[in-house]
């Protein structure tokens, strides 16, 4: 999306010569989407001074989430965050032009940046202040619109039946290829993934599961038939291409997608982010057949500060369980899978679970899925430049947790997963037409 750049002047302090020119921050484009890089330029500071860029976006709950970055101008007056490093004692160092972005952090605890509302832009405030510590007068403003909804793209709510979500279509006449997403245990819609799958060229539905509407308040059962209902949704309508269609899903929805895949049919590539290979949190039955939760041992909760938990542990191992009940028989799938690994994912072995993945396929003489495991990169790897959740309440333990991940290892994480995810699904669903694709 292309728009003229935002620019906010403020005259420097009056303590400056009277010839001294005025600074101009400029962030371009003025709107663009939230996984769209940041560029930042200021001009009319002296040379070699000190400044300080204060970057905002507030949430829906109206937390905010700041980052400070420390700078000095060049001989020239000029700054530019794509080849200016930052300084020490900010929210991140060396060149790192999105840093401003990634480095948000909320003002309380146990906050995770999250968008329901997807048909309306974030505003990202940025401020430059002179000096650093303590921050001197301000000296410029600007703001960006940063968006959830591509330019074109139509968001329809779905009630399909028993189907509850949101259907998300790339503009054009199509047809395209069709991704269900799904997200973790928290209940409720989310959109915010659907809606820019669709922006690179994919009938994208997101799909509530528990806590939505109608559907079940409380994650305590779950059946299959109601996934299996929302495939032949998607397979069924005119803009998807088939012959088969793509999934998504992040934690929870992950080990769904996993149940899916093994056996539901109409599904041809499968993308798993930090997901389990047992069926966790609710029993899932589809027809005669029921997978047991997997056991949880929640003596193994460790505290390593006061208020919020360490569950890594807590979950058996589904492989010692007594006949492996929880273990999803991924043998049985004809899919093709990407697995995307937080090698610091701290809610639960990820890249465990993606080994016996591996082997269980290669066992049935399947063939081996794709594994991209990110050293530094915790629970929630999300769309590029959001912000790294640290902690938060946990829907399912009732505990505020740790999720893991270094911050800027996780943001190299998201921008590095999100195009590999697109590259996946437009390889194996495109196979069959010539949908452009974005990438």
């Amino acid at each position: 999306m292309k728009s003229m750049f935002c620019v906010l002047h403020r005259p420097l302090p009056r303590i400056l010569p009277a010839c001294a020119m005025s600074v101009s921050l400029q962030v371009t484009p003025g709107h663009c989407l939230i996984d769209e890089p940041l560029q930042v330029t200021v001009s009319g500071l002296r040379p070699g001074q000190e400044v300080t860029l204060q970057a905002t976006m507030t949430d829906e709950g109206g937390e905010d989430f700041t980052s400070l970055s420390r700078y000095r101008a060049g001989s020239s007056g000029e700054l530019d965050l794509s080849k200016c490093p930052a300084l020490e004692d900010g929210s991140f160092t060396g060149l790192e032009p999105e840093g401003p972005l990634w480095a948000l952090q909320p003002k309380s605890p146990f906050r995770r940046f999250l968008r329901k509302d997807v048909q309306s832009p974030i505003q990202l405030k940025l401020s430059l202040y002179q000096d650093h510590e303590p921050l001197g007068p301000l000296l410029a403003t600007a703001t960006q619109e940063r968006g959830f909804i591509g330019e074109g793209v139509s968001r329809i709510p779905v009630r399909e039946g028993k189907v509850r979500g949101s259907l998300f279509l790339p503009p054009g006449k199509g047809p395209f290829p069709g991704v269900i997403e799904i997200q973790g245990a928290g209940g409720g819609l989310l959109e915010y993934k659907a809606s820019l799958l669709a922006d690179k060229g994919f009938v994208t539905l997101a799909l509530a599961y528990y806590g939505y509407e109608d559907l079940p308040k409380q994650m305590k059962h779950l059946r299959l038939e109601y996934f299996e209902e929302a495939v032949n949704f998607m397979l069924k309508h005119p803009k998807v291409k088939g012959p088969g269609i793509g999934l998504l899903g992040h934690s929870k929805g992950g080990d769904l997608v996993l149940s899916m895949t093994a056996f539901l049919k109409g599904i041809t590539a499968a993308v798993v982010v930090n997901g389990s290979l047992a069926n966790v949190g609710a029993d899932l039955h589809y027809k005669d057949i029921t997978l047991p939760a997997i056991g949880v041992d929640m003596s193994k909760i460790k505290f390593p500060q006061p208020g919020v938990a360490d569950i890594i542990n807590i979950l058996n191992n589904p492989l010692e369980e007594p006949n492996c009940a929880s273990l999803i028989p991924l043998g049985r799938a004809d899919s093709k899978f990407l697995f995307i690994v937080g090698q610091e994912d701290k809610n639960w072995k990820s890249d465990f679970f993606a080994k016996i993945a591996c082997d269980l396929l290669t066992e049935q003489g399947k063939d081996k899925p794709e594994v991209v495991c990110y050293p530094g990169a915790g629970h929630y790897i999300e769309p590029p430049y959001f912000p790294l959740c640290k902690a938060s309440m946990h829907r399912v333990v009732g505990l505020p947790v740790i999720w893991g991940g270094e911050m800027k290892a996780n943001a190299m994480a998201q921008v590095d997963s999100w195009y590999r995810i697109q590259a996946f699904l437009h390889k194996h669903l495109d196979a069959h037409g010539d949908t452009p694709s974005k990438l």
